[in-house]
């Protein structure tokens, strides 16, 4: 099957499995492997392996999947750990507090929301937006109490903020995942850099509807005068005596710092034992196993390195679905590239180059919007687009990294009631089912056009 009939055939192979996760609640992971078989058989790879008239051997789609699933662990698997471990040492020493303060004190206490967007945006750089909303909710609400601002106006504050690192930023494990499976693993730095770019505008339009909207909707937490709040204060008493503010700031800091002289090291030509020593560090696998060990320091000084095996096995527990789940997408994206889909699309690429740099975001924000996951988002549209890259003119790894901010700018749009973000947003923010529409998915969906507006900016000048 070839053609267009086959890209029919694709497109509702894709709405199939949308269905299946979506609709019918059929795990991810066995929904992309399922519907990658089928359309993989539909589309002519043979059961077996077969030599053909030229002596070629042509790949049976067991060896098809098998390579698709392994190629991603092995590019990713440990990078992905790493990340997620490094984001629950500084979540459980108080590092991430600590990191939250320094960006309170210097955006001061007269301007609570916006401090706690920044808070949420520093902080979700190592830790899950889920997990980030439910570490800071103590200060939002003990904010609020002090400010008297509203409830509402900080709860999307501060999930604008999470969300914005979490799908664009490393070490967050969907834009670590997306890079590799796109080819610039090596590139995270200019990954990030875009990722910095795309968030201006998207904090920018969820923080004016978040004032907006905390005139319009009143939650439970408003109305309630509630005596329970913890201060702050009170609640760093809960961790006893925090890190200081570099060693909260280095496992995160030196990282970058190791692949941005990685890059340089690269783009300077230099030469010799200098280069390979930058290089070797800079690789994210190694930049990110350095912070961790710098991370671990952390429990040293606390006295709490007896709990290091306790965490790598919460954290392990945390990212072994995302792992599975983004080699079932490096299997679908290796099936498409074994298909006469590829070929079809370079024989029309310019059809395709005209939805240009917005075919990504569409894509993503489909599955974001009918899945509710933005990680297995990023991930499926990141195995879908690699084999695609040369044929929509994206042969750059500049242009590759900007796909990636472009997924992730998909994947905000929208968070609704299958995203479990929206359940932890508006059930800690004190707000109904209804009232989370109104402000989590608005907010989210602002988000993701602001943000593909600034991709599309950017790719004008690449």
């Amino acid at each position: 099957m070839t053609g267009i009939s086959f890209s029919i055939v694709f497109i509702i192979a894709i709405v199939i499995m949308i269905l299946l996760i979506s609709k019918f609640k059929v795990h991810p992971f066995l929904s992309i492997l399922f519907v990658s078989v089928a359309l993989g058989l539909i589309g002519g790879i043979p059961l077996n392996n077969v030599t053909n008239e030229k002596g070629e051997v042509i790949k049976g789609i067991a060896s098809v999947v098998g390579e698709g699933f392994s190629s991603t662990f092995t590019s990713i698997g440990i990078v992905i750990i790493f990340g997620a471990l490094l984001g629950t040492i500084l979540e459980k020493t108080g590092a991430a507090i600590k990191l939250s303060d320094m960006v309170i004190k210097l955006v001061g206490k007269k301007r609570p929301d916006i401090a706690i967007m920044l808070m949420g945006w520093v902080v979700s750089i190592p830790v899950f937006c889920d997990s980030g909303f439910v570490i800071l909710n103590p200060i939002r609400k003990a904010l609020v109490k002090r400010t008297n601002i509203s409830g509402v106006t900080m709860s999307v504050a501060l999930s604008v903020g999470l969300y914005c690192s979490h799908v664009f930023i490393p070490p967050t494990p969907g834009p670590i995942a997306a890079a590799a499976t796109l080819g610039v693993g090596d590139y995270l730095l200019t990954v990030m850099f875009y990722g910095f770019l795309a968030s201006i505008p998207a904090l920018i339009g969820g923080y004016l509807y978040a004032k907006y909207i905390g005139k319009k909707v009143e939650s439970n937490e408003d109305i309630a005068n509630e005596k329970d709040i913890k201060t702050y204060e009170e609640l760093v008493k809960e961790y006893g005596q925090l890190p200081s503010g570099f060693m909260s700031l280095f496992p995160i800091l030196f990282p970058i710092i190791l692949m941005a002289f990685s890059n340089i090291s690269k783009i300077a030509g230099w030469k010799g034992t200098l280069r390979e020593i930058c290089v070797f560090f800079g690789t994210p696998i190694v930049a990110l196993a350095v912070g961790v060990i710098l991370s671990i320091i952390i429990l040293f000084s606390r006295k709490e390195i007896s709990k290091l095996y306790e965490y790598t096995n919460d954290t392990l527990k945390v990212v072994g679905p995302i792992l599975f789940i983004t080699a079932a997408g490096g299997v679908l994206g290796k099936v498409i590239s074994n298909t006469s889909l590829v070929s079809y699309i370079a024989e029309n690429a310019q059809v395709f180059q005209s939805i240009g740099i917005f075919f990504p975001f569409i894509l993503s924000a489909i599955f974001k919007t009918a899945q509710g996951s933005s990680t297995v988002a990023i991930t499926t549209t990141a195995g879908i687009m690699a084999p695609l890259l040369p044929f929509l003119g994206f042969s750059t790894p500049q242009h590759a990294a900007l796909v990636v901010i472009a997924i992730g700018a998909g994947a905000m749009t929208v968070s609704h009631a299958n995203d479990s973000y929206f359940w932890v947003v508006t059930n800690f923010g004190g707000m109904e089912a209804d009232q989370g529409y109104k402000t989590q998915t608005i907010a989210t969906l602002i988000e993701g056009i602001c943000s593909m507006v600034a991709v599309f900016i950017i790719s004008l000048f690449i």
